[in-house]
């Protein structure tokens, strides 16, 4: 998987995109992958970084996943699951958890959640974690992030993007640039398996798509669409050292 890293420079007034660099795993297509990805709710997973998911998975196929959604009714669990099933189809070995955290309390009940996230540290050591954006407004979000910066110190954590009524969407530093296919089976994946979700005036193709479109224009994808996320630390280069 390649990823674009855009740098801007502003002079005399006039933007202009300087250098762009394109960063890949150090891992070999059959190495073994371990991908956490945490929601807070029943599709923000998908949302936020599904086509990359998608993406991984046929570059890296025999990638382990764990998949946790945190707050679910019993209805949306049953959406929840099934569309993590289809998102990781063909991955041999995946674990989906749906707990059961009340929607909107989760600052209120943290101590429950970092609980788990504790737990979590002594199960999962993956190279990439997907959690929520720092400065979502969403205050279930925001504290999915701040859980994951506390107990996963020394991994790759990709802050993605979920667009909603409260307009809190900034300008993210890492992206992964995707082709039409893969952001079409994310698109008919969502809105076919998350029916309790239809009647929102923004849960429709053209949001998603136009997300794509937006952060393909922002990465110079050539493929015209992209994912967006928040790279908080990043090591680039590692050197050898002898003796």
């Amino acid at each position: 998987m390649g990823v674009a890293l855009v740098y801007h420079n502003l002079c005399d007034g006039v933007l202009e995109e300087i250098l762009m660099l394109g960063v890949t795993l150090n891992k070999q297509r059959d190495d073994v992958l371990k991908v956490l990805c945490l929601g807070a709710h029943s599709d923000d997973i998908e949302i936020g970084c599904g086509g990359t998911i998608l993406q991984l998975i046929k570059d890296f196929p025999n990638s382990e996943f764990h998949w946790i959604v945190f707050g679910s009714s019993e209805s949306r669990a049953t959406e929840a699951r099934a569309s993590a099933h289809v998102f990781m189809k063909g991955v041999k070995e995946k674990q989906i958890i749906v707990k059961g955290y009340r929607d909107g309390f989760f600052p209120y009940i943290g101590g429950a959640i970092k609980d788990y996230f504790e737990q979590l540290k002594g199960e999962i050591c993956p190279d990439i974690i997907f959690t929520h954006y720092r400065d979502d407004l969403h205050q279930d979000h925001r504290l999915l992030c701040e859980l994951t910066w506390n107990t996963f110190r020394d991994h790759l954590i990709l802050e993605y993007e979920v667009p909603k009524y409260d307009g809190d969407l900034g300008s993210p530093n890492f992206f992964v640039r995707l082709d039409e296919e893969i952001c079409q089976r994310k698109v008919d994946y969502i809105l076919e398996y998350f029916e309790s979700q239809q009647g929102r005036h923004w849960f429709t193709e053209d949001t998603f798509f136009s997300m794509l479109r937006l952060r393909g224009v922002e990465s110079a994808a050539p493929g015209k669409y992209a994912e967006a996320f928040y790279c908080r630390k990043l090591v680039f280069w590692e050197p050898v050292r002898y003796g």
